[in-house]
């Protein structure tokens, strides 16, 4: 079992952090003392489902769109929420450019089948499609994508990955990015079984996740601003919910834990804002603060209008919250960063 560090990841970086620990310290990123602001840049800023009308429609609640397949799950299905996505699409793009494949670190060279399990908008679906020409790729959501054109071998599903399985396929890798609180502990065993069941022996699993949690190096980060405080709030709600946040932190067992062999990861350093002095995570840090600032009300409405503490939030008081955090990202001098993980899997 291998694992990779991100640059400036120390050795020796805590993987086994439970949620609500503070995670060991990393090696800092270096500043620009250049950029006073994060905002101080301009350009900071199987067989195919039928889909009925209803699910085309979603479900309107507090003004924001979600799945009629399922009234559990947390994120959005609109195009504020799709914008959202393929910014966070990009930012991994960037922060692996210096890969040899940065759409996945699996070692699988000419996939002929592939799986993408919660795709959005199908950007990772249609990528790998268009890079691998010879391979049929299907992305599967609860929500119908935006996309109008896809490749001729790429194929975008509306299922419940829940429910039981159709493809007849044997996948070369199996993807998912950004489903931390989709399911219970339960449902999560499930999933990863049925991955294993339904790759090809020597294919591969592979899932990249978020830390909610917002931290700096510097004590740039006030203890007592919302942001500081954003991380443990919905990992909160999330557990009154019975879906966890912590993905990161636990998906590399669970993927080990329904048979998999030579499971590696590598944690990234993701900045928010174009503060670090290093010019791969200096344009990684603009694509995450646009990602952060378009994907804040997304986030935070479904969790704390049903789950926030004392009581539910109501709508209203759930958007004054992201705008004072959303003003919060826009303070002068503030470095702050996210971890993100990627774990990846052969099935033997």
């Amino acid at each position: 079992m291998a694992s990779s560090l991100a640059p400036g990841q120390a050795e020796g970086t805590s993987s086994s952090a439970t949620a609500g620990e503070e995670p060991q310290r990393t090696d800092i990123v270096d500043v620009d003392e250049d950029v006073d602001s994060a905002f101080e840049d301009g350009d900071n800023f199987s067989d195919t489902t039928s889909v009925s009308s209803s699910i085309y429609r979603g479900r309107m609640i507090n003004g924001r769109k979600y799945s009629s397949l399922r009234d559990d799950y947390w994120g959005p299905s609109d195009e504020q929420q799709f914008e959202t996505l393929n910014a966070g699409h990009v930012l991994y793009l960037v922060l692996d450019s210096n890969q040899p494949n940065p759409l996945f670190r699996s070692p699988v060279k000419s996939p002929l089948y592939v799986l993408d399990i919660g795709t959005g908008p199908g950007t990772w679906a249609i990528d790998v499609a268009d890079q691998f020409p010879a391979a049929t790729v299907y992305g599967v959501d609860l929500s119908p994508p935006p996309s109008t054109w896809v490749p001729p071998n790429c194929f975008l599903q509306v299922d419940d990955v829940l429910e039981e399985w159709t493809w007849r396929e044997e996948f070369d890798l199996i993807h998912m990015r950004l489903m931390l609180g989709a399911f219970t502990d339960t449902e999560w065993a499930s999933v990863y079984k049925k991955c294993f069941d339904h790759l090809r022996s020597g294919g591969y699993i592979e899932q990249i996740e978020l830390d909610v949690r917002v931290m700096s190096d510097d004590g740039s980060l006030a203890p007592d601003s919302l942001l500081a405080g954003w991380g443990q709030t919905f990992l909160d709600c999330a557990r009154r919910a019975g879906r966890p946040l912590d993905t990161q932190l636990t998906m590399k067992a669970k993927i080990e834990a329904a048979g998999f062999v030579d499971v590696q990861e590598h944690l990234y350093k993701c900045p928010i804002g174009a503060w670090p002095k290093d010019p791969l995570l200096k344009d990684a840090g603009r694509i995450n603060l646009n990602h952060w600032s378009s994907g804040l009300e997304g986030w935070a409405m479904f969790l704390l209008t049903r789950w926030g503490a004392p009581e539910p939030w109501t709508a209203d008081e759930a958007r004054v919250y992201v705008a004072r955090v959303r003003d919060e990202l826009k303070k002068r001098r503030l470095h702050i960063w996210h971890y993100t993980r990627r774990v990846w899997g052969r099935k033997p």
